[in-house]
């Protein structure tokens, strides 16, 4: 199998917020549009985030009505530090502090307004090796 593309599609209420969300915090473009749909690109990450709303009739009945909980949206960043004072600066509110893992992951959390958790991560090198 070759794999051309990766999206994560994610049910949520309010399709637009989500998609400002991601656009003004972290630099995804619209890729393609519909009513109850957007689809978000960034080069870099390497995969597509599409919204849908919840309710929509072309999804599957039994997942017409969930919505994106329990899953985490992470992205591997370069300077964690820097993005979470840029963050905040922009006034995001953060969710989960900076913290540090046993197996090397320092991580951030913040949420859009739909609750669609964001994570900001990098990997202690140093510390994944132990």
């Amino acid at each position: 199998m070759k794999i051309n593309a990766s999206a994560v599609s994610l049910n949520v209420d309010d399709v637009a917020a989500s998609a400002r969300f991601l656009t003004a915090h972290f630099g995804f473009t619209e890729d393609m549009s519909a009513d109850g749909f957007v689809s978000l690109v960034r080069p870099d990450t390497g995969m597509h985030v599409a919204f849908l709303r919840r309710g929509m009739d072309m999804l599957p009945e039994d997942q017409r009505h969930d919505h994106a909980a329990g899953l985490i949206l992470a992205f591997e960043v370069d300077n964690l530090e820097a993005e979470l004072a840029r963050l905040q600066a922009e006034g995001v509110t953060i969710t989960m502090p900076l913290r540090s893992e046993d197996w090397g992951e320092r991580a951030f959390q913040v949420r859009d307004p739909n609750g669609v958790i964001i994570e900001l991560l990098d990997w202690n090198a140093a510390a994944s090796r132990q």
